[in-house]
């Protein structure tokens, strides 16, 4: 097993299936599908980190806190990459631009600013969600018993 997978618990490819069950909200809540407040959004917004912590209770890594912040960065990774594709669509044609001294700026560099600004925020955003989820899943870890073959281990 390399480094990182035993670090992590986890292969990388299931590390990205893990941030990517979280994914289909970006998509479904930027193209109008689904409305912030509604049933389908709440699930959408509390089912994946769900099953990530459900992940880490199984499996029982070495560090699940860090297990599932790496979790959460993907996902942000996933929720900037949503929105950036989804752009358009989403703000349909009223995209938003910059204010006060900067409204002189050009339309291009407006929205270059916008959009980088906007992608860094998704990604701390995803970040902060497998940062609480990870000490949530944590925690549990100290708490709930683990199977014979697969205990938590915080020493390793």
């Amino acid at each position: 097993m390399t480094r990182p997978r035993r670090a992590l618990g986890f292969s990388w490819p299931v590390l990205v299936g893990l941030a990517a069950l979280a994914a289909p909200r970006v998509a479904l809540h930027d193209l109008g599908v689904i409305e912030e407040g509604s049933f389908v959004n709440g699930l959408l917004v509390f089912l994946p980190p769900l099953c990530w912590i459900a992940a880490v209770l199984l499996k029982r890594p070495a560090h699940p806190f860090v297990t599932v912040l790496v979790i959460g960065a993907l996902y942000g990774v996933f929720l900037a990459a949503g929105h950036q594709l989804l752009w358009d669509t989403a703000f349909d044609g009223n995209t938003p631009t910059l204010g006060g001294n900067l409204t002189d700026v050009g339309p291009t560099v407006q929205s270059g600013i916008v959009r980088t600004v906007a992608a860094v925020s998704s990604l701390v955003t995803g970040t902060i969600v497998g940062a609480v989820t990870g000490a949530v899943a944590a925690l549990l870890c100290r708490l709930v018993p683990g199977h014979p073959e697969r205990p938590y281990n915080a020493g390793r």
